[in-house]
């Protein structure tokens, strides 16, 4: 790797430290302006803004396992932020997608686990609905982290169509 690469894959995770702090300051001013005032309309019926304390995982999923849960899913966020990390420097420069999908995965996975250790749980504010469907909270790691994991699926996808093209280039360029 040369220098140049170095460079441009230290500016993706200066990306991810500012969508880290993006994440860090919405949740102070989630905790300050949210927490005792109530719930804050921005576009009626659609969209809120709402404190809302998470404990578990996506969904409140293993919310009920105390401090326990609260260390055991802090060890498996700064696993999955070690392998995030890892495979972050041994993909390619060329690999923008995947890179930029890296990123974001790590920003969101260290905003929430920064939470969690500080307060216990993580501090959940955007709130969504579509008439009486309602989606669960959440918050700009959150978004991180389904924007990072969406670009991966895309890449998933394209990456596979990439080789069958060309592959059916070479195959009709020989005949």
């Amino acid at each position: 790797m040369n220098r140049k690469d170095i460079f441009w894959k230290l500016g993706y995770l200066a990306v991810a430290g500012g969508v880290f702090m993006i994440d860090q300051m919405t949740k102070a001013w989630a905790v300050r302006q949210l927490r005792f005032g109530g719930d804050r309309p921005i576009i009626s019926g659609f969209l809120n803004l709402a404190y809302a304390e998470n404990p578990g995982v996506a969904f409140s999923m293993l919310d009920n396992h105390g401090d326990s849960g609260r260390w055991g899913l802090s060890i498996v966020a700064f696993v999955a932020a070690a392998l995030v990390l890892y495979f972050f420097w041994r993909t390619p420069r060329s690999d923008d997608r995947i890179l930029g999908s890296l990123a974001l995965l790590l920003a969101g996975i260290v905003g929430n686990v920064t939470d969690r250790i500080r307060l216990g749980f993580v501090v959940d504010f955007i709130d969504v609905q579509f008439g009486s469907w309602h989606y669960p909270t959440f918050n700009v790691a959150d978004a991180a982290i389904c924007v990072g994991a969406g670009l991966m699926i895309i890449d998933l996808f394209l990456s596979k169509k990439k080789p069958a093209e060309a592959k059916t280039e070479t195959d009709s360029g020989t005949k």
